[in-house]
């Protein structure tokens, strides 16, 4: 059985554009994939460790192949159990508005817990950086006010898109779909992108 995990970012729920995206996603995968456990990781609604010094410090114990404490290894150990909840998955889809040009602090926090050496990426003087979440897929239902795409002025403040295309490749995941719904701050423009984004999403969850 496959898994698909929704990480479901704005804290604005039945007000927000991406959820409501993602819910056209998600009612067509569902549809096509009824032996796919699908699970809901919202993060206004899990506990996420604070990245304190136990963790920081084990967290090089394990790039320098040094013997963590006791403190260390219980920090660790929190940390593990996040990532390889993510791990654990084959699709995921990614639901988030753009905050400040970039991501909200609570998806960045969530990254800072998985993102770690031995659980999603690796390094050797060799071979470099090396992603260890591959052959995966993922879909990114992207909200912003303004239309990013029509400039390259905008294009350059662009710190959500290109941010979680990077860190996902980076970790090993090169499959992402993009649906962008734009100019949501103009109550027209939003309907029509919103409208759109359903389309594109949809088109998204029938090809997953």
């Amino acid at each position: 059985m496959s898994k698909l995990l929704y990480i479901e970012v704005s804290p604005r729920k039945d007000r927000s554009a991406s959820i409501e995206v993602a819910q056209s996603f998600l009612t067509t995968y569902q549809e096509g994939n009824t032996d796919s456990q699908i699970e809901t990781l919202d993060l206004w609604d899990f506990k996420l460790p604070e990245f304190d010094s136990d963790t920081i410090n084990a967290k090089y114990s394990v790039m320098h192949g040094e013997d963590p404490s006791p403190e260390e290894v219980a920090a660790w150990d929190v940390i593990s159990k996040i990532a390889n909840q993510f791990k654990d998955a084959d699709h995921y889809l990614i639901s988030t508005p753009m905050w400040n040009f970039s991501i909200p602090y609570k998806l960045k926090h969530y990254i800072d817990i998985i993102s770690q050496p031995g659980l999603t990426w690796s390094f050797s003087p060799e071979e470099g950086y090396q992603g260890l979440v591959t052959g995966k897929t993922a879909t990114l239902i992207l909200t912003r006010g303004g239309e990013y795409t029509s400039s390259a002025e905008l294009a350059a403040m662009d710190f959500q898109k290109t941010y979680l295309e990077m860190i996902l490749g980076f970790i090993g995941i090169t499959d992402v779909n993009i649906v962008l719904i734009e100019s949501t701050l103009d109550v027209e423009a939003k309907t029509e992108s919103i409208a759109a984004g359903k389309e594109q999403a949809i088109s998204c969850a029938k090809n997953s």
